[in-house]
């Protein structure tokens, strides 16, 4: 009988939204399992209180590969008291959902569960029960995957998140809308440069969306505040538009999202916890990210590639062919030859959906 599961993946945002389904589908093959997420430390303030099939977030500390910093030094007096105290857990399954496995696997190894399951590249720790790590797949499929070879399944592979009460009250004191106009949410950053979409072209679409009715949120966390003063600085119709950059949690981020109407985003954290409570979105990515971060169904969600493919510093090829490819190191975005028009267009016909669809659940 499984008793314990643990499951490693301590990384970003949009990891964790690309990981719930397979998370659901332990959740619902291991009623009775506990289900250990080890993560980072915003998995447990987000997570605290909030519905959804983790029982509980352990922090890993600092290790190379899975969770460090600039200028990290491992710690092995830490490393070994959280070691044992992870072999005292008595995991029956452990997970490595992480990425190829050539640090997450050892990491795995030393939790010292019964059956260890994960991603492997060829040169990785093997583990239990493999499944190979090719970089250009669909994310949640991967992951859908690996729980797979253990009979976990779920019809459920639309990922979905919850939205609690601290969230949506955290937002609504925060957003200034007195004429209760619908909302619209633009998020220009990213935490990789290539993946952004100019701030210049954002500003143009928030003047349609406010010439469409729409009270326009600018979001971004405070390192972003370049791109969103690029956003700001360039609307004119700066009285519809508000800018939210840093001055909402997470929470209170997901509380925004869960009342919107719309976002238009980069392919970047927002972009799919909108995506995971269903709200209608346009996300602009480069045409190798889609195939990693595609949502699982279309009606409300449309995605604009760029068919950019070699950097327009230097000519050379950024695909990433494996997880060891070199690419070339500038940091310029490969999204800019989307079109105003493009985005434009994609918000109008997502609009036209959403509305369809709302008249036919009413």
């Amino acid at each position: 009988m499984i008793k314990k599961i643990a499951v490693l993946r301590a990384n970003a945002l949009g990891d964790y939204i690309f990981v719930l389904p397979a998370l659901q589908a332990l959740r619902e093959t291991f009623a009775d399992a506990e289900i250990v997420l080890l993560g980072r430390q915003w998995h447990k303030e987000y997570l605290a209180m909030r519905p959804g099939p983790v029982d509980r977030v352990v922090v890993v500390p600092l290790y190379p590969g899975i969770s460090e910093r600039e200028g990290y030094i491992p710690d092995e007096e830490e490393l070994s008291k959280f070691f044992s105290e992870m072999q005292n857990e008595s995991f029956d399954l452990a997970f490595q959902l992480h990425g190829g496995g050539r640090n997450s696997n050892p990491f795995l190894l030393r939790l010292g569960a019964k059956t260890t399951v994960g991603l492997k590249t060829p040169d990785a720790a093997a583990l239990d029960i493999n499944v190979p790590y090719v970089y250009y797949f669909n994310e949640t499929m991967r992951y859908l995957e690996v729980v797979g070879r253990v009979g976990a399944k779920t019809r459920n592979i639309q990922p979905s998140i919850s939205v609690i009460e601290k969230d949506i009250e955290e937002a609504r004191q925060v957003v200034k809308n007195p004429a209760a106009k619908p909302v619209a949410i633009i998020h220009p950053g990213a935490s990789d440069i290539r993946r952004r979409w100019p701030g210049e072209n954002f500003a143009r679409i928030a003047d349609h969306l406010a010439e469409l009715g729409f009270h326009v949120c600018i979001t971004g966390l405070a390192w972003e505040r370049e791109i969103v003063d690029a956003v700001i600085n360039n609307v004119v119709y700066k009285d519809c538009v508000q800018d939210l950059s840093d001055k909402l949690s997470l929470g209170g981020t997901t509380g925004l999202l869960s009342f919107a109407d719309i976002i238009i985003s980069n392919d970047t954290g927002p972009l799919h916890v909108a995506r995971a409570l269903q709200k209608p979105s346009v996300g602009i990515f480069w045409c190798a990210n889609i195939i990693n971060a595609a949502p699982m169904t279309t009606t409300l969600n449309r995605n604009l590639l760029s068919w950019t493919l070699n950097c327009p510093l230097c000519d050379l090829s950024s695909f990433k062919f494996n997880e060891t490819a070199s690419t070339c190191d500038h940091n310029t975005s490969m999204v800019a030859d989307v079109t105003i028009e493009e985005v434009k267009e994609a918000i109008d016909e997502v609009l036209d959906t959403a509305l369809s669809v709302q008249m036919n659940v009413a």
